[in-house]
């Protein structure tokens, strides 16, 4: 019996292998275009263009470095790059990922791995530098709930948290056309690639 195809060809050209993908295959330009275009709480956001992946990633690497200022600029990255998979993948709200079972999971860490590779990193982040990405990330999650989805900031607080409520108020979602977004996040990465 024929084998299903299990890769993407990517606009770059590359041919990337969903089950077996290597550093290779991965290009920036790739990972920007794809979560460009990946909306977040599955499209349900106010406003003209969809909250992208790539923008909520910009999001979880300034409230990373403002809540880790003396973190490596290489776990800034990290913070970056905390989604990249879901260029290929897509955005899964968590109720999703729950019913879709440990093969979505085994396929993110599989991309994830070769993502990080590919921009110098280790293929699995320490835990604790994962356990500051995903405190940030829960923090935009609740930025994004109360400022662009819709719930109430009583449901934002019992989902993912409180934030500090100077953080809150000093950070504020925009919404932006994709081209712009996918610029903003290539030119971002290739700064932290230059360690600034």
């Amino acid at each position: 019996m024929k084998q299903p195809r299990a890769w993407q060809r990517m606009l770059s050209g590359r041919r990337l292998d969903l089950l077996d993908p290597t550093p290779l295959d991965i290009e920036i330009e790739d990972i920007a275009h794809g979560l460009a275009f990946v909306a977040r709480w599955n499209g349900q956001t106010r406003g003209d263009y969809a909250y992208s992946v790539a923008e909520h990633s910009l999001l979880v690497e300034q409230i990373f470095a403002t809540l880790n200022p003396d973190e490596a600029i290489k776990w800034r990255l990290a913070a970056l790059l905390h989604d990249a998979p879901e260029y290929v993948i897509g955005d899964m709200i968590s109720p999703v990922k729950a019913a879709v079972g440990p093969g979505y999971g085994a396929l993110d860490d599989r991309l994830a791995a070769a993502v990080h590779l590919r921009f110098g990193l280790p293929a699995q982040i320490p835990v604790a530098i994962k356990k500051k990405i995903k405190q940030a990330d829960k923090i935009s999650a609740w930025l994004e709930a109360t400022q662009i989805a819709g719930f109430t900031v009583a449901e934002a607080d019992k989902f993912f948290g409180k934030p500090d409520p100077a953080l809150a108020r000093t950070l504020v979602i925009r919404l932006r056309a994709p081209r712009e977004v996918r610029d903003d996040y290539t030119a971002r990465v290739a700064a932290l690639l230059r360690g600034s």
